[in-house]
């Protein structure tokens, strides 16, 4: 596989959202600047909800405006209403991302509204966008499983992407969401490989979640069914406070190592996700689902890493 596969990374929002301690506006900012000192182009950064519901992403505005503007890094907002979106572009919001839930249960649970209904609202957030220039993303969530109402029927996905695509503006990129971490890799081969078939041209992107740790065998099976990109989490935190038991993301710097050793290339560089890692964990004062930022490396880059350390 020759073509680099994207790494995005989600740590600022979807990794801070369920934690408790704030995180403080510097130290966001601080955060998203070590995913790009690693080799990061994509970031989703913030997002633009209602600060009861999330707390950790009431500065939004204010993160948006201190992050330095490097040509060739995007920085995503989360937007799950046409309040969002406008919060999004008047932040200069590089891409948004939107949420359509893959069960009524959920979608209740979450947005307070029905998939047709947040399909409905799609269609406003992306008019309201379409002048500005940014780029535009779907994800499909709790794409391979419910807390609420269990199994997800492959067909259902298949329904909200045809009703997406089918609109005056369609998103650029569908992602696929395991947003409770009941996928393996079987029925994810199957259902991206569906969905690219119905969509051969369409950026395809998957976000996995590492509860039931199948989240790295999950991301493997995805890049080999024509997705082009896949989000992480330094250190693998992160979770869906809307959803029950939905632990942390699939981690940055271990998939980078799995992605790495499977010759996959991504641009990433190993060894400085590995200290952002350390330094994430240092700020939380947490010991972080991520296992590679603690049992290291293969041994040649380990040695690497060593000599690094000592000649600071």
């Amino acid at each position: 596989m020759s073509k680099i596969l994207e790494i995005i990374e989600v740590s600022p929002r979807d990794g801070l959202q369920s934690e408790e301690n704030i995180f403080s506006t510097e130290q966001k900012v601080a955060l998203i600047n070590r995913a790009i000192g690693i080799g990061i182009r994509r970031i989703e950064a913030v997002s633009f909800v209602h600060p009861k519901r999330v707390p950790q992403m009431a500065d939004a505005e204010q993160v948006m405006a201190l992050l330095p503007r490097i040509d060739g890094v995007s920085y995503i907002g989360l937007a799950l209403n046409a309040l969002g979106a406008e919060r999004a572009v008047a932040a200069e919001c590089d891409e948004i991302n939107y949420v359509v839930l893959a069960s009524e249960t959920f979608s209740q649970n979450n947005q307070g509204a029905s998939i047709a209904q947040t399909l409905e609202t799609w269609d406003l957030v992306a008019r309201i966008v379409a002048a500005s220039g940014i780029k535009t993303t779907v994800t499909i969530g709790a794409s391979f499983g419910c807390p609420f109402e269990g199994e997800i029927k492959p067909s259902t996905i298949e329904s909200i992407v045809s009703r997406l695509m089918s609109g005056s503006r369609p998103p650029q990129e569908i992602s696929l969401a395991d947003t409770i971490g009941v996928a393996v890799p079987d029925n994810v081969e199957s259902i991206f490989s569906a969905v690219h078939e119905q969509l051969p041209n369409l950026p395809l992107r998957a976000h996995f979640h590492n509860t039931r740790n199948t989240g790295y065998a999950n991301a493997l099976a995805a890049s080999r069914a024509g997705v082009s990109a896949l989000d992480s989490s330094l250190g693998g935190i992160g979770g869906c406070p809307f959803a029950p038991a939905a632990t942390g993301n699939i981690a940055t710097e271990d998939l980078i190592y799995l992605l790495d050793r499977s010759n996959i290339p991504t641009g990433i560089k190993l060894g400085e996700a590995i200290e952002a890692s350390r330094w994430l964990n240092e700020q939380l004062h947490n010991d972080n689902p991520g296992l590679l930022a603690r049992a290291g490396p293969f041994p040649s880059l380990q040695v690497e890493l060593g000599e690094q350390h000592e000649r600071r």
